[in-house]
Formats: C-alpha cells, structure tokens, sequence
C-alpha cells in the first residue's frame, strides 16, 4: 500500500505498535494511539517522555520543534525539562543554516524554562529542507499526570483557541503571493502572526486539575486528534460544527485551496475532556487566563463519530493526511 505524507494510516500505526512488548513495571503510560507521550514512575513524580519531528516548513524550524515537543508533554500534565534534537540538514548547506536552527531552539527552550541537554547535527543526503526531530522531557506530580486512556463516557471535550491555527500560518508564510488575490496585506499579516499562539504549555498545565485528557491536534488537524483521543479511550464522539471555533483568516485560506479546516494541523489548539462537573471550574480557569475555551460535543459510550450540521448527524472522516500537504509540498 502507498502511504500519503504525513502520519501513516491507524492500521499500519497498530500494527507497528503491536511489535512494541514493553514490560517494565515503571512504564504507566507506553506506546498507543493518540497518546502524546510516554510516563515513566520516578515515586512521587513522573518523568513524561516525548519525540517528534518538523518536516513541513523550513522557516522558524527550531521554534517549532521545542514548542511542538513540549506541547506534547504538557498535554500529559508535566513541565517540559530537558530538550534534545537531531538536526538533519540537505547536502551543500551551509554553516549558518545549522547554527540558526541552533539558535532557534535555544531561543525558544529559554523562553519555557527548557534546558537543551544535548542532539545530533549531521548533513543527509537526498534531504530538499532541513528537518528537525525534537525529544521533550518533563516531570509532574504522580497524581498530576494525565491520559487520554481515562477519558470516560459522557465527558465533554473542550477545544481552546481556534483550529487551524498552525496550518493557517504556514500557508501564509508559503504562499503569500497568491493568498494576495483574496486577502489583504493587514489579514496576510494576521495570518502569519498565528504562530506565536502555536504554545499551549501554559494552558495545559492549568487544565491538568480538571482534565481526564488532553491532546495537542497536530497533524490531520481537529478531526484526527478527535479519532485519536477516542481511540486511546475506546470511545465515540459527537460534535457541533456551529461550536467550532475557525478564525476568519482560516476560513479565506480554506476556502481559496478548497481545504478542509477541522483536517488543518491546529498546533496551537488544545483538546481536553473533562467530567461535566469540571466544566465550570476550567471554563473560569481558562477565562480568567485570557484563553478562548469553547465546548463542542461529548464522547459516548456508541462507536459513532459523528459531526452535527444543521440538525443532521453526519460521520466525521477520519483524515488520510493533513489538509496542509495538498497546498505545501
């Protein structure tokens, strides 16, 4: 079977995690399917593992790769720590290429308190763009950690931000020129500048009191980070389209590539599920922040995944990959 960029397809994930046999009693949370990260017991704490690469943009990379990574630990409830990377670079660069991606990621991992501990830098050949994979590591309080495993049914899921928000830039970025005849200098600016809301550390530290999981939507976007938490859950879901929340800019940039937005890499959003009873207490949380927080459905206990629009129960698809790859290739 040919595979599209981006994640390889559920069945071939589970069959790749079927060979994993982990066995150590220190493991809490090992290899599977929307988990962002591994959990390790160290007593009263956990050490939260994660990797990830930087493959679809070559601007800004290093940021990228410290923000992603420790997204995906925070979203287990832990402090990003310690940052390691391997720094794979096209033949013929040149030496100011890898010091600024080294800088990059030495610039951002101070921003959230990250020390770099250590990577790799090599030159590849047959590369056409730098790539660069980032391993986070973090600690919580045992009691503290969260997975998407624990998500139960009837619990609410919460998105924070908007959708889109990563892909949306990216293709700003990247076809600015064209975006031209639909959008305006002032808008294109907007667009580009949602990068900066790609961080949801902060966020997910404050919701780990209230949360029975998290997920960061990364690629194939808001529908596929749904699948995957229902996945690790073993659960279905229901949303409202009318709930979701797309910026105006994400809207243009869809509507001109003929994208679909809840498929758009959404870095920068944050998915949570949370008992009823939380609701109230992460909404004024998260308010009270500054962080837009909408609710747009529940998981159910039925293995339906279904979208609501206009009164009608739809299936939401599961993403074959990312919506950005049919614009950025």
């Amino acid at each position: 079977m040919d595979m599209l960029p981006g994640k390889v397809p559920p069945e071939v994930l589970r069959a790749i995690l079927s060979l994993f046999k982990f066995s150590d009693e220190r493991v809490l949370v090992g290899p599977g399917e929307g988990i962002d990260g591994a959990v390790v017991d160290f007593g009263n704490e956990v050490l939260v593992a994660s990797t990830d690469p930087i493959t679809g943009t070559e601007r800004r990379i290093g940021f990228y790769a410290v923000h992603i990574n420790a997204n995906d630990v925070a979203v287990m409830g832990a402090e990003p720590r310690w940052f390691l990377s391997t720094v794979l670079l096209p033949e013929d660069s040149e030496e100011g290429l890898a010091l600024r991606i080294a800088g990059e990621i030495e610039e951002n991992a101070g921003k959230l308190g990250v020390a770099v501990i250590g990577g790799h830098t090599e030159v590849t050949p047959g590369l056409k763009r730098p790539i660069v994979v980032g391993t986070m590591l973090g600690v919580a309080p045992k009691e503290k950690f969260v997975s998407p495993e624990r998500i139960s049914p009837g619990d609410l899921i919460v998105v924070t931000k908007w959708v889109g928000l990563e892909g949306t830039s990216i293709i700003a970025e990247e076809k600015g020129e064209e975006l031209r005849e639909v959008m305006s200098e002032e808008e294109l600016e907007r667009a580009k500048g949602l990068i900066e809301l790609i961080s949801v550390v902060k966020e997910a530290l404050a919701s780990r009191d209230f949360a029975s999981g998290m997920h960061d939507p990364t690629e194939g976007g808001l529908a596929n980070g749904l699948h995957e938490m229902a996945n690790a859950a073993e659960l279905g879901f229901r949303v409202f389209a009318d709930r979701i929340p797309v910026l105006p800019e994400t809207r243009k940039i869809c509507e001109f590539y003929n994208l679909n937005p809840l498929a758009l890499i959404s870095s920068g959003a944050l998915l949570i599920a949370l008992p009823r009873r939380n609701a109230g207490g992460l909404l004024q949380r998260l308010s009270g922040m500054g962080i837009p927080v909408s609710i747009i459905g529940e998981f159910t206990s039925e293995g339906e995944r279904v979208i609501v629009e206009r009164g009608r129960e739809l299936p939401l698809e599961r993403p074959k990959t990312d919506e950005l790859w049919k614009v950025v290739a």
